[in-house]
């Protein structure tokens, strides 16, 4: 019987493979395409803050969308970053005309654990990482966005890698923008380069014209700042 049982197991698991990459390649292959079904009411919109220039590249990007397309709007920035959150605080509440308790209902503000600090050793790092990871598939099951934007900052990649994983497994489905930041003008930012080798963003937009002939599945936005 557990002969039985292995032999199983073992035809088994070339099946589930076999099936994961055609998952897989499908996933891929309807990356950047419009939805089948146009949604009638807002899209879940969760939007990624980095610090300091990242999060200001991103207000002034915010301020180019449809607020009514794009909501409810949840905003995560890393846990050590209080000030990220406050400028989205402060952006969401100009939005405001009338009804001050509005923003409870089209924002929300959330932390989540920042894979790495700065000057953190790489063998630390890993337990940091699996942590932000874990957290980072928790926030996007618990938030099921339709859509993330995101720009050139490492607190992107747990949260993009969790969106991706729950269209592979048929839980979800979230189309990721990823804007490069204004700085990078020769190359990708470790970030971007993650999410433009794996294809893990659906639309991917450089700000720099040379930039995209030397990445051609980028889409030059030209400059948001």
């Amino acid at each position: 019987m557990g002969l039985d049982a292995f032999a199983a197991v073992c035809c088994a698991i070339p099946v589930l493979l076999s099936l994961l990459v055609v998952r897989v390649a499908y996933v891929l292959c309807r990356s950047g395409l419009p939805p089948s079904k146009p949604h009638a009411a807002g899209l879940r919109c969760l939007i990624v803050l980095g610090s300091g220039g990242h999060t200001a590249e991103m207000m002034n990007i915010l301020t180019e969308i449809q607020k009514d397309r794009f909501t409810p709007r949840y905003y995560v920035a890393a846990l050590t970053d209080n000030m990220s959150l406050q400028k989205a605080q402060v952006y969401e509440k100009s939005l405001i005309q009338g009804d001050r308790e509005k923003i409870i209902e089209d924002a929300k503000f959330m932390q989540i654990y920042r894979s790495r600090e700065v000057g953190q050793s790489y063998i630390t790092s890993i337990g940091t990482t699996l942590l932000a990871v874990l957290h980072a598939m928790w926030l996007i099951i618990r938030i099921r966005p339709q859509v993330i934007i995101c720009n050139g900052h490492g607190t992107c990649i747990p949260l993009c890698a969790s969106a991706f994983i729950l269209k592979v497994l048929g839980l979800g489905w979230s189309s990721i923008f990823y804007i490069e930041s204004i700085a990078r003008v020769k190359k990708l930012s470790l970030s971007g380069l993650l999410l433009c080798k794996l294809r893990l963003a659906d639309q991917f937009f450089v700000q720099w014209p040379q930039l995209q002939q030397k990445y051609p599945r980028a889409q030059c936005a030209g400059h948001l700042m």
